[in-house]
């Protein structure tokens, strides 16, 4: 019989308050793709971590290629032949990729390191500048980083983690065909996603865990969605609903919108304009690194460099305001970092209110400088209620959280502020089936409020599940919007390298006919402009 490459048995960790693994075993072969599939917080994270040597068990045993072995540390591991993609970045901001991915490496210079890294990122098809800084990249290149740092390190066993949960599809199906080349040379791969379609196509065994216990085991192949779904959560997850759209006034006016890129390694805002109306949700594609994070700035406050005149909110000029000045206006943010930008991860839930929910700190039980924490306490638990975010309480650390349950968190802050406009950010980023469908019911909830709602994803999927109408962003440009009964994967696709129709650049969207005349005059411009930009591209 063939030695398993990895056995566990009886793993058991506990943490105050919560028993994150319980009595898991797992087996996995040589050249095996095995699923670990489970809703957040049924401890797939922390169980990867063990075998990683993060995180050391309170009981049980592990066995590696036969052999009893006691994981001490991710070095211990390397060196064992483990490596392992996190959810979470383990990534320094201030270094390059080349100098990250030589940390955790040995006997090698930092020339050959980016020699490996060029030609990793060329085979795989995740391309990636080895001289730029981590802090210049959006979360699908740092997703890129990680997974060639692993691919470097010639693994027996690769961890992967959320691993494509920021990648587009095109990106996807590259990374799969590498996985399957590893596997077939006996490379073993722990493999977690939330992606049901994913696990049926590359896995070929599957451990469910709920609440941190093995509850299944299956061949993924031999299961639908539908099947995969229940043994996770214990049901299918609901069916959205998505009513006619009644679309009210303009809320978001962005016109001829043009940024230089701060940093090298960013991208030009070529003139964008869009629209998005109350009662209506409009979805923004693209490939990470086209533009989407400058755009995401501009809007949200966090860079106020636009021209006068280039946002509006209603009928305010906001180019030139900060994000909290913003917010009395309505506007509510949900970044894509969800650590750093999105929640301060040494803060408990309940404080971490108080970085867009202002109201907290005016409250009437407030007094002299002074927050009670009662009615903040209160708050934070509403949401974890409203939400079934998996925590302690609202006292909860926030980097205690999985990424999912920080993710529903985050979402239910802003979500619960019943924002005039809301800007959102990889929405269903790592979150289970279940948690997925309802961020997304309660954003289309929002739009039937007649919230105006702008969705940024690299998940078509999901834009398509939400969306009234679609753009595309590609080399800081942004496409003609096409309602989203008549897109297609197909076209969007092809937009997301920039090539739309010339002609489609004159094309006056329906939304975009009830512009006053002066703003017909901009809008003119600027198409113009693109059109001359996309002409010149294509010579």
């Amino acid at each position: 019989m063939t030695t398993p490459r990895l056995q566990l048995a009886g793993i058991t960790k506990s943490y105050p308050g919560v028993v994150a693994n319980d009595d898991v075993s797992l087996t996995v072969l040589p050249g095996e793709t095995h699923a670990v599939l489970g809703e957040n917080g049924a401890g797939k994270s922390t169980l990867m971590k063990i075998i990683y040597g993060s995180i050391k068990p309170d009981a049980g045993q592990m066995m590696l290629n036969g052999q009893r072995m006691q994981i001490h540390s991710p070095k211990e591991a390397r060196a064992n032949g483990i490596s392992m993609v996190f959810q979470h970045f383990n990534l320094f901001d201030t270094m390059t990729v080349a100098e990250n991915v030589w940390l955790g490496l040995t006997r090698t210079s930092l020339e050959q390191v980016t020699a490996s890294i060029l030609g990793k990122a060329s085979e795989y098809g995740l391309e990636i500048d080895p001289a730029r800084p981590v802090h210049t990249l959006s979360v699908g290149e740092m997703q890129r980083v990680e997974i060639i740092r692993a691919l470097l390190t010639r693994p027996e066993l690769l961890i992967l983690d959320e691993p494509t949960s920021v990648l587009t599809p095109q990106a996807v199906e590259k990374l799969f065909v590498v996985l399957k080349k590893l596997a077939s040379e006996g490379c073993s791969i722990l493999y977690i996603s939330h992606k049901l379609h994913e696990i049926r196509e590359l896995c070929n065994a599957c451990t469910v865990l709920r609440g941190g216990r093995v509850t299944g085991v299956c061949n993924p192949a031999n299961e639908s969605n539908a099947s995969l779904s229940s043994m996770m959560i214990g049901a299918e997850p609901p069916q959205l609903t998505h009513r006619a759209l009644h679309a009210g006034a303009p809320v978001l006016r962005v016109r001829d919108l043009r940024l230089t890129r701060e940093d090298q390694f960013g991208a030009d805002l070529e003139g964008i304009t869009l629209e998005v109306r109350a009662g209506e949700v409009l979805g923004i594609a693209g490939v990470s690194g086209n533009g989407q994070k400058e755009l995401l700035y501009a809007l949200s406050g966090e860079d106020v460099r636009a021209r006068r005149g280039a946002i509006f909110i209603g009928d305010a000029d906001v180019s030139r305001l900060h994000p909290g000045e913003r917010r009395k206006l309505g506007l509510h943010f949900v970044p894509e970092e969800r650590l750093g930008r999105g929640a301060v991860p040494t803060l408990d839930l309940a404080h971490n209110l108080l970085l867009t929910r202002h109201e907290a700190i005016s409250h009437p039980d407030v007094a002299g400088g002074w927050i009670r924490l009662a009615p903040l306490e209160a708050q934070a638990d509403r949401i974890i209620r409203r939400f079934n975010v998996k925590t302690g309480g609202s006292r909860s650390l926030a980097r205690s959280l999985s990424g999912g349950n920080l993710q529903k968190f985050i979402v239910g802050r802003e979500i619960d502020a019943a924002p005039r406009l809301f800007i959102v950010s990889q929405p269903t980023w790592g979150v289970d089936v279940g948690a997925a469908a309802q961020i997304r019911a309660e954003i289309l909830a929002l739009r039937d409020a007649g919230c105006a709602v702008l969705v940024v994803s690299e998940e078509l999927d999901e834009l398509f599940e939400l969306s009234d109408r679609l753009h595309v962003i590609a080399r800081g440009r942004l496409s003609p919007s096409v309602p989203i009964g008549e897109a297609t994967v197909e076209k969007i696709g092809e937009w997301m390298s920039g090539l739309w129709d010339l002609a489609g650049q004159t094309a006056v969207t329906r939304s975009e006919q009830a512009l006053s005349p002066t703003d017909n005059g901009m809008l003119d411009v600027h198409l113009e402009r693109q059109t001359a930009v996309t002409r010149a591209q294509h010579a």
